[in-house]
């Protein structure tokens, strides 16, 4: 199917009541895939895990994701008492009281307020139980994120169909037009041979030479037949499973040189404006495939 190569989704998930997880995802157009990933810091082992899951599903695009983790409460939370330096508190302040003669109570709160005594730790984090909870947030988030796209792709493959549609008809029309250019030219050059020769009957065989050299100058069978078949094939694309951005890219550019080269071959005004109105639709095509996947 189709697809856009930007997209936006966003789920939430919680963790046993714990924490709250919200991922985002966003992407814009870009030649390869690239992915970045904002995690709080403590999660970044969950980077290369939500990177593979994008990529399993995601081909083309600058690719954003945001997770964000709000702690409800602090689950696993150590507390620890270093007592070599609470002793070590305790032995200095009972020191300073006997040497200057002051009351040297010791409370247990007291000591607890110096630096290093405490220590407070949370216990590992069981990284497969989180990542499954992150996961299944990243993956609704990435579900949402691929129907954008598909419905943008959908769209995307109408206009191009249509403009396609357009494309064919205007070959067509060069098709037609180009055989009645050859016969008005052979007329212009039979009138001008009489002019010439005061109403003697021109030389037949020498205005077929003059016709077929011209009829070959200005012939476009070639640069139609492989536009039209360029065209065909974009419409097989646009039908593929697979990613076909840059497969449509390099029909773009093929069928634009071909109409380049109609153009340059015109000798009729009817085919030049038909070739303006074909580089065009070929232009609106060209934005288009630039932000297919």
């Amino acid at each position: 199917m189709l697809k856009s190569m930007t997209g936006y989704g966003r789920a939430q998930a919680s963790v046993e009541g714990s924490m709250e997880l919200t991922c985002e995802i966003r992407s814009v157009n870009h030649r390869f895939f690239e992915f970045s990933a904002r995690v709080p810091r403590q999660y970044s082992f969950l980077e290369d895990k939500l990177k593979g899951l994008v990529q399993s599903r995601v081909f083309r695009g600058k690719i954003d994701l945001f997770l964000t983790v709000n702690q409800l409460n602090m689950p696993g939370t150590v507390i620890t008492v270093n007592h070599t330096v609470a002793k070590g508190y305790i032995s200095a302040l009972r020191e300073i009281g006997e040497q200057y003669g002051l009351p040297h109570t010791v409370t247990a709160e007291q000591v607890a307020r110096y630096p290093d005594v405490l220590t407070i730790s949370k216990e590992p984090e069981d990284e497969e139980a989180l990542w499954e909870q992150v996961g299944r947030a990243a993956t609704a988030a990435l579900e949402q994120f691929i129907h954008m796209r598909e419905t943008e792709g959908a769209r995307m493959k109408a206009d191009i169909l249509n403009r396609c549609g357009v494309l064919e008809a205007k070959v067509a029309f060069v098709e037609s037009q180009s055989p009645k250019t050859v016969q008005a030219y052979r007329e212009r050059l039979e009138e001008r041979v009489r002019e010439l020769l005061d109403s003697a009957e021109a030389d037949e065989q020498r205005l077929l030479t003059e016709t077929a050299v011209f009829a070959d100058k200005i012939a476009v069978a070639e640069e139609t037949v492989r536009l039209r078949s360029h065209l065909s094939q974009m419409r097989e694309l646009l039908d593929a499973p697979e990613p076909v951005g840059r497969k449509l890219d390099f029909l773009v550019q093929e069928c634009n040189r071909e109409t380049n080269t109609i153009g340059s071959k015109a000798q009729d005004v009817e085919i030049t404006r038909a070739v303006l109105d074909m580089k065009s639709e070929i232009e609106k095509i060209r934005e288009q495939v630039q932000n297919i996947e």
